[in-house]
C-alpha cells in the first residue's frame, strides 16, 4: 500500500472514530438547570391569559392594572396621537443613545410636574433626577441604591404596606433588602388602619425606611386623608424616618395632577429625607414605552450631585441607557403649555370614567339590587384599583361561573368596567354575596 493510500485510510478511521465521539457526547447531555425549579406564572398576567382564552359572551377583565375605554378597548390620548405625529415628521431626530440618566428635557420637567414649579428642593438644585425603565424601573434603582448608600441603623429593611403591589417585594428580595409589613389595609371597615399605621411608624427603628404609595394605593385603592398624611409626616420627622414614595398614578387618580401630588409636596415641605419613583404609563398610557422617573431629594446641592453620580454608575451597569421615544413624547407634552393642558384634559376624561364607574356600581348593588353588606367603600376609595370585600370564595364563584377576571383577594380594576358590563358583574357580584352562584 502506497504513502498516500495509508494516509488516506488513517485520516478517514479518525474521521470516523470523531464523527462517532461526536454524536456519543450530542445524545447525552449535561442538564446543566437541573436543580432549577419551575417558578410559578405571574397571577396577573395568568388572569389575563385565561381571559383571552375563554370563549363566555359575557367575560369581563377585571384583572389587568391598564386603563380601558368604555368598549373595553386601550386608549391612545389624543395628545400622545398628536405628539406622535410631531415626531414623526421631524427629521432631525436620530437614534444615539441618550444620556446614562435620561433626556435631561425629560427629567427636569417631570421633576417639576411632581414637585411644582415653586418647590423649594427644585429651587435649590437639591434632587437628583434620573430617567428610568417606568416605575418598575424607578423602583429597582432606588432600592439598589439605598442597599448600597443608606445608613441603615440596624439590618437592611424597608417597611412595605400590607397589602401592596406584588413586585414591591420582588424588587426589594433581589437587591437583598428584607420587606418587612406594616398595617395598612383593615378588612373590618374595608379602610385604612391608620392606627396601626402610625404605631408602626412610632415603634420602628429610628431612621427606618417606610415604602408609602402617593396616591391610589395599590391594591386597596384606600389613601390617607390630608389631615392623616400631615400625622404620618409627623412621626417620619420625630424618628427620622426615611420616606421611600412610589407615585404610580398621578393625576390618574382624582384627574388632578397637583392633588395627587400633595402628599409628595407636604413631605418635601417639611423636610422628611425622601425619594420618589414616578411613572408615567398610566396617566399617559405610555404602558409599553416604559417612561419613568427616580427623584432623590438631597439636604444639599452638593449631595445631590453626588447622589446622582452614583445613580449614573448603577444605571449604567444595568441598563446603560433608558430608551428614548416615550422620553421625547413626555418632553414635549411636558414642556409645551398648549400640549400640557391637553394631556391634563386626557387625564381627567380616564379620571372621571373611573370615578363614574364606582358611582354606577354603588347606585347598582344598593339601590337596585339591595346587595347585603355596606358599599360605600366603593365611592370613597380611590384610583384604577378597589378592594370590593369579597372574601376568596366569593371571588372564586364569580371567576368559575360568571367569567368575571379578578384576583382571589376580591381586588378589581375599575378600568375594566363600562357601560356594557356594569350591570352584569354587579348582578354577578350580587349573587356571589348571596351564595347564589
Amino acid at each position: 500500500m502506497s504513502m498516500a493510500s495509508r494516509a488516506k485510510q488513517v485520516y478517514q478511521h479518525l474521521a470516523a472514530a470523531a464523527t462517532s465521539s461526536q454524536s456519543i457526547i450530542m445524545s447525552q447531555p449535561i442538564d446543566t438547570w437541573a436543580s432549577v425549579p419551575q417558578a410559578p406564572p405571574d397571577s396577573i398576567f395568568k388572569l389575563t391569559a385565561a381571559y383571552k382564552t375563554d370563549t363566555h359572551p359575557q367575560k369581563v377583565n377585571l384583572g389587568v392594572g391598564a386603563y380601558r375605554d368604555d368598549n373595553g378597548k386601550p386608549w391612545v390620548l389624543p395628545v400622545v396621537q398628536k405628539v406622535n405625529e410631531i415626531l414623526l415628521k421631524d427629521t432631525t431626530l436620530d437614534h444615539e443613545y441618550l444620556p446614562i440618566t435620561g433626556l435631561p428635557e425629560f427629567t427636569s420637567a417631570a421633576a417639576q410636574v411632581l414637585f411644582s414649579a415653586g418647590s423649594a428642593a427644585l429651587k435649590e438644585g437639591r434632587i437628583s433626577s434620573v430617567q428610568t425603565i417606568s416605575g418598575t424601573g424607578a423602583n429597582h434603582l432606588a432600592a439598589l441604591f439605598l442597599a448600597k448608600f443608606y445608613q441603615w441603623n440596624g439590618p437592611k429593611q424597608v417597611f412595605i404596606s400590607n397589602p401592596t403591589w406584588a413586585n414591591h417585594k420582588a424588587i426589594l428580595k433581589n437587591v437583598g433588602i428584607e420587606p418587612v409589613d406594616y398595617p395598612y389595609y383593615d378588612p373590618k371597615t374595608i379602610g385604612l388602619d391608620f392606627s396601626g399605621l402610625l404605631n408602626s411608624l412610632s415603634s420602628a427603628p429610628e431612621r427606618s425606611v417606610f415604602l408609602l404609595h402617593a396616591c391610589a394605593h395599590n391594591p386597596t385603592g384606600v389613601d390617607p386623608t390630608n389631615e392623616q398624611w400631615e400625622k404620618i409626616a409627623d412621626v417620619m420627622l420625630q424618628k427620622g424616618h426615611y420616606a421611600f414614595f412610589d407615585c404610580a398614578y398621578q393625576g390618574f387618580a382624582s384627574g388632578d395632577l397637583d392633588r395627587d401630588a400633595s402628599a409628595v409636596r407636604h413631605f418635601e415641605q417639611r423636610g422628611v429625607p425622601l425619594l420618589v419613583c414616578q411613572s408615567f404609563a398610566k396617566n399617559a398610557g405610555l404602558y409599553g414605552e416604559r417612561v419613568g422617573a427616580l427623584h432623590v431629594v438631597g439636604a444639599t446641592h452638593d449631595a445631590a450631585v453626588r447622589v446622582k453620580s452614583q445613580l449614573s454608575v448603577l444605571q449604567r451597569s444595568e441598563i446603560s441607557n433608558p430608551p428614548t421615544y416615550g422620553a421625547r413624547i413626555m418632553a414635549l407634552i411636558l414642556n409645551d403649555s398648549g400640549l400640557f393642558e391637553e394631556w391634563k384634559r386626557d387625564i381627567k376624561t380616564m379620571a372621571d370614567r373611573i370615578i363614574n364607574m364606582r358611582k354606577e356600581l354603588f347606585v347598582l348593588l344598593t339601590d337596585e339590587l339591595k346587595t347585603p353588606g355596606k358599599w360605600e367603600h366603593i365611592v370613597n376609595q380611590i384610583g384604577m384599583f378597589s378592594f370590593t370585600g369579597l372574601n376568596t370564595t366569593q371571588s372564586k364563584a364569580l371567576l368559575e361561573k360568571a367569567h368575571v377576571y379578578l384576583t382571589e383577594n376580591g381586588r378589581i380594576s375599575m378600568a375594566g368596567l363600562n357601560s356594557k358590563n356594569i350591570r352584569y358583574f354587579a348582578e354577578s357580584m350580587d349573587q356571589a354575596v348571596r351564595g347564589q352562584l
